[in-house]
């Protein structure tokens, strides 16, 4: 339960830092904008043609009758663009990611300096890091399908399908979602998908407190496109903590200021001031 806040308390504080660093925030919303036409556009298409799809998909329940043709093709309709919203919430991440590269890779190297320790470097050329978040990207959506096609069999069933399936969707979606994102920050830290994955999958519920209410958001028109550079911001910050980096960098001020903090001073043997003798300053008297 405190990775579950924590997750969320990453989340909050990825977009506390980009309102706080305005520039950074106008910054991030480009490459959001962007995707957001592409995906309009897809999701309208897809809100017109999923009838006719399902229509295609059913040739065998063209004799059924009223209303039982209508229910079971409505329902496979709904079905079908809950899949295409649940694949747009997870490549919209992607596509925004690729689509805007060079930006979030600057906002989060911002983000390392602002936190303290050192800034990784991924010492790649823009195209071989375009390449290998594409390459990430559709092996991580090749995942998000096997899942999605799984969850789609399972919505037939009846309670169960309508409960726990959607469910379960959004913890899926959360945490693939988690990984699109941190992997702005592992990259540059040459960590490969493999161990990416080994390292979210160390701590779930950090990640499903990251990615779930994300995945929320990302439902209300607009939001996602806002909420992309705080979440870029956050990731990195979860990351950080993934790799045990802030705690190096606390030990690191710790010992700087220890260091910077005044030394007590040694102290000086007592040294007997020289006083009169008794007597006034004249010595015994002298024996006859």
């Amino acid at each position: 339960m405190r990775d579950l806040a924590g997750g969320f308390g990453h989340l909050l504080a990825g977009q506390r830092w980009v309102f706080r660093h305005g520039r950074w925030l106008g910054f991030g919303l480009l490459p959001g904008l962007v995707s957001l036409v592409l995906y309009t556009g897809a999701l309208i298409g897809l809100g017109y043609g999923a009838d006719d799809l399902t229509a295609w998909a059913t040739p065998f329940a063209d004799g059924w009758s009223a209303p039982w043709l209508g229910l079971f093709r409505g329902f496979l309709t709904g079905l079908v663009f809950c899949l295409g919203l649940f694949l747009a919430v997870i490549t919209f991440t992607a596509v925004t990611l690729l689509i805007g590269q060079p930006f979030y890779e600057s906002l989060s190297e911002q983000v390392d300096r602002t936190e303290g320790g050192a800034v990784p470097e991924s010492g790649l050329s823009l195209g071989r890091e375009l390449w290998i978040s594409a390459r990430d990207s559709l092996k991580v959506l090749g995942r998000v399908a096997l899942y999605g096609i799984l969850l789609f069999a399972l919505g037939f069933i009846p309670v169960v399908g309508q409960t726990v399936v959607p469910a379960i969707g959004f913890c899926v979606s959360g945490y693939f979602l988690t990984e699109e994102l941190t992997a702005v920050a592992l990259q540059r830290r040459r960590t490969e998908l493999a161990e990416r994955l080994v390292l979210l999958r160390s701590r779930r519920m950090l990640v499903l407190g990251f990615g779930v209410p994300l995945v929320l958001a990302f439902l209300v028109p607009l939001v996602a496109v806002f909420l992309m550079p705080g979440a870029v911001a956050g990731a990195t910050l979860m990351a950080r903590e993934l790799l045990g980096e802030d705690d190096t960098a606390e030990g690191a001020d710790a010992q700087d200021a220890e260091g910077a903090q005044p030394q007590p001073q040694q102290a000086q043997p007592h040294q007997p001031q020289s006083q009169p003798p008794a007597g006034g300053g004249f010595g015994p008297p002298p024996r006859i």
